[in-house]
């Protein structure tokens, strides 16, 4: 059991109001003695064992007060040693709390960075979708104008062409004949002859196709788009087909996909009207593979046109390798001769130092003849 402070102050007032209470019976007792202690003999017997009793309560007295006090003292060194404890503990969890609020600051200060870069990225991102959205306003602005929506397509159709085709192979804007202006006149040689691209995009009714809601919205949209098509058909077939002068055919290019694949999915009577009337509606994707084809047709024409060319030089070519052979040939002939010409060297070479031996060892002995040397040809 652990005795607490307020435990140890209660113990002691109980003694105290004990010990109050014994000197108040002592006093009556004493009074009572004095008054009968001539009478009373056996009560002053019973005083001194009352006198007695109130000694030994007294010595219990002291020895619970002395035990109080160690208990007390005992308590105190334990709430020293509890208070230390805490403190040290206190201490850790301080320092604990210190280490992990430092390293929560740095992270939340990467954090933080990262995040405002983040957020500058974003904005970055945002300013740029500002900008393509002024730019899809600014598109759709060209495209509501006949005239500009025109010369987009034009714009368009001019950069398929020139990656396409070589630059002598076509002509921007060139009239014809009968007056009328083609977008594009590809030169193409006969047959099938010049061949003419004209651009055309029929967008208010393709949107009105894309936007309606209603079946009467999408009857009157769908004949929309036939009379459209049908009058770009009919003004190519009639302006760039001239009998003689063009391909027996014309191109009409329409600069957008969607549209393309609406008239094939959705018009196929549209198409087959272009088949006979022989105007080719392609889209830039089928545009660039026509191109490319067109691109094969104009190599062959002009490797035909210059095969007397190419003829006459590889006979230029032929007599310059027989010249090269005859050249090798007396090369050959002149190394030859150097290599008979070195053994001979070498024969003689091997003769003379014979010879310096048998001198050198004074060995007069034998006398051979001496063979003619032949001369060196003149070269």
């Amino acid at each position: 059991m652990i005795v607490t402070p307020e435990i140890t102050l209660i113990l002691m007032v109980a003694a105290g109001g004990f010990a109050f209470v014994v000197m108040i019976l002592l006093l009556m007792v004493a009074r009572a003695a004095g008054r009968a202690a001539q009478a009373t003999a056996p009560l002053t017997n019973q005083m001194e064992y009352l006198n007695q009793r109130v000694q030994t309560i007294g010595d219990g007295q002291q020895q619970l007060a002395g035990g109080l006090t160690q208990v007390s003292e005992a308590q105190a060194a334990q709430q020293s040693n509890m208070l230390k404890l805490m403190e040290a503990r206190l201490a850790a969890v301080q320092e604990q709390m210190t280490l992990n609020l430092t390293t929560n600051a740095k992270t939340t200060a990467n954090s933080l960075g990262e995040l405002q870069q983040r957020l500058v990225t974003i904005d970055k991102a945002q300013d740029n979708i500002q900008k393509l959205s002024g730019d899809v306003l600014s598109l759709q602005d060209i495209l509501a104008n006949k005239q500009t929506r025109g010369a987009f397509g034009e714009i368009q159709l001019q950069e398929i062409v020139s990656k396409a085709l070589p630059s002598d192979a076509y002509t921007w804007q060139a009239t014809l004949p009968n007056g009328k202006r083609a977008d594009c006149l590809i030169h193409l040689p006969n047959p099938p002859g010049p061949i003419v691209i004209d651009s055309k995009f029929p967008l208010e009714a393709y949107e009105a196709l894309r936007n309606a809601t209603t079946e009467l919205e999408t009857r009157d949209a769908v004949k929309l788009m036939r009379a459209s098509v049908k009058a770009h058909i009919k003004a190519i077939s009639e302006k760039y087909i001239l009998e003689g002068v063009t391909a027996d055919g014309a191109i009409m290019f329409l600069p957008s996909e969607a549209v393309y694949a609406e008239l094939h999915s959705n018009f196929p009577e549209l198409i087959r009207e272009g088949f006979e009337a022989r105007v080719w509606i392609v889209s830039p994707t089928t545009c660039m593979a026509t191109l490319n084809t067109m691109r094969a047709i104009l190599k062959d024409a002009r490797m035909r046109e210059q095969a007397g060319a190419i003829r006459t030089a590889l006979r230029q070519l032929h007599r310059d390798v027989e010249l090269v052979v005859d050249r090798v040939d007396k090369l050959n002939t002149h190394f030859n001769q150097a290599r008979k010409d070195i053994e001979g060297i070498s024969t003689a070479a091997e003769r003379a130092g014979k010879r310096t031996t048998k001198l050198d060892n004074f060995d007069f002995e034998e006398v051979e003849a001496i063979e003619p040397v032949a001369p060196l040809p003149k070269l």
